[in-house]
Formats: structure tokens, sequence, C-alpha cells
């Protein structure tokens, strides 16, 4: 008997939640990545705290859209162990994206590997997520909304690298993140568009939202803590409301010139122009 799937079990508020999470995330990843540009001594401790923070936002945004994922009469759990995988492969898989295209740059072949290969880890980290699923009944899926899913999240994976390295200032970035939450919940929620559940047998089993909500809440304590750290660390960082002026301006001469202020290079012509006068 395939039975009827909700993902909206507590209304909008799940979808607006895990949107914003996805838009945190996305924020704090693109401030922790241009601040690894600006200061490449501590590029590598920029980039690692970007890729958590991504990373975080990803996983939290899932879990708690599956917060409103019900089926009708039959119970959802979680494995544990599966669960906190999800989060270990989430993270790394935006690692490595960050850290290609930090140390590497933006060039259409680096962009087009550290995204496919974030926004593949990305869906891995969807589906084994569902895979922690327990329920009296199998999960199916639909291979062509399945497939959609993957291109988004590879498309959202490469959006975001992209934006990383070539966005510096506050706004455009607050701008990029909101893109972005639009791109990485839509992808989850193709994903789970695709989702199926066939019971076992007839039953009238009621959801069991309290126990489902109290395991999901202890989950997402510890990435909702990291991501509240980050947001700390990078408000409290002198850097925070840099425009794309000041960004020319503070960053690094290259080994070996002095950096040349606009207005100190029109000094020696002006004065060229006294002396002739």
């Amino acid at each position: 008997m395939t039975a009827t799937v909700s993902n909206f079990y507590y209304g909008a508020v799940t979808l607006v939640a895990a949107y914003l999470m996805a838009c945190l995330g996305a924020g704090l990843g693109l401030r922790c990545t241009t601040r690894s540009l600006r200061r490449p001594q501590r590029r590598a401790a920029w980039l690692a705290l970007g890729a958590v923070s991504l990373g975080c936002g990803i996983w939290t945004m899932h879990f708690i859209a599956m917060i409103g994922f019900s089926v009708q009469g039959a119970l959802v759990e979680y494995d544990t162990t599966k669960t906190l995988l999800s989060l270990v492969v989430a993270i790394a898989v935006v690692a490595v994206g960050v850290f290609l295209v930090g140390y590497r740059g933006r060039s259409p072949m680096n962009l087009a590997t550290a995204g496919t290969v974030t926004g593949l880890g990305v869906a891995a980290m969807h589906f084994l997520g569902m895979a922690a699923i327990h329920t009296n009944g199998t999960i199916g899926y639909d291979t062509p909304t399945v497939v959609l899913s993957v291109v988004i999240a590879v498309a959202a994976a490469t959006a975001a690298l992209w934006a990383a390295v070539s966005i510096h200032t506050l706004w455009a970035s607050l701008g990029a993140s909101l893109v972005m939450g639009v791109a990485v919940t839509g992808m989850h929620y193709t994903g789970m568009a695709a989702v199926s559940v066939h019971l076992a047998g007839a039953t009238e089993t009621v959801q069991s939202s309290t126990d489902l909500l109290s395991f999901l809440l202890v989950m997402l304590a510890g990435p909702l803590t990291v991501l509240l750290v980050a947001a700390v660390v990078v408000m409290f960082d002198p850097d925070m409301m840099l425009n794309d002026d000041d960004w020319d301006r503070a960053a690094p001469a290259p080994h070996g010139t002095a950096a040349a202020h606009p207005m100190r290079q029109q000094q020696p012509q002006s004065a060229r122009s006294r002396t002739t006068r």
C-alpha cells in the first residue's frame, strides 16, 4: 500500500526555517572565503571555517525541513549513526570545493570540478540522511526527479563557489546568500518530491511527533552552535564592512612592490604641473 507522504507536517514554518538556515550557512561561507583571500597568512583557517559553516548550514537546512516530513499511517524514526555521518559528508565535500577555489582560483575548469564534487557530495548527504529513516515500509524514489535534484545541487554548489571567490562586498554577499538559500532549499524539496513510501501492511499508527522532534532538535544542537560561533567570529572581524574600494586599497601589495594609492599617484603629476607653470 502506498502511503500519503507530506513534507509540511507543521505547515510552512519548517520551510521558512530551513531556508533561513541555508541562507545563514551560505552567507557565513561567503564572508569567510572573502577573508581567506584578504589574509593569505590565515587562508587555511578561514577556508576551514567557511567550509564548516556552509556544510553545517546545508545539513541543518535538510534536517529542519525533515521535521516536517511525515508518512500517514507510519512512524518515522532515524538511525543516529547515519544521521551524524551525513553531517560529516556535508562538511567534507564542501571543504573540498572551498579549498579548491580558495587555493587554485576561479578558472572555469577549477570551478566545474569543485562544483561537481561539492554538488554530488551535497546530494550524497541528502540521500544518506534519507537512508537513516526507519519506517514500517519501503522508501522508493522517482529516478528523473532524483536526477533533477542532483543537477540542481551541482549548479547551486558551482554558483556558491563562484560567489565565494568573486563577491567581496557585504551587501552583495547577503544578496548572494539569499539566492543560494533558494537553490539549496529547492534542491532538498526537489529530492523529497521523488520520495514514495510503500507500507508493509495496513496500519493505523499515528505519527509520534514529540519523539521525532526531540531527536532532531538534539541532532541540530551541535551544528546550530557551530553556526552561532562562526557568526560571532565573522561579525567581530574588522573587515566586515569593507566595500570594493576599501578592498582594493586594503589588499596586500604583490611581493616586491609598493601599494600605490590613487591620490599618491596623482601628486607627482600635480607637482610637475606647478613646476611647469
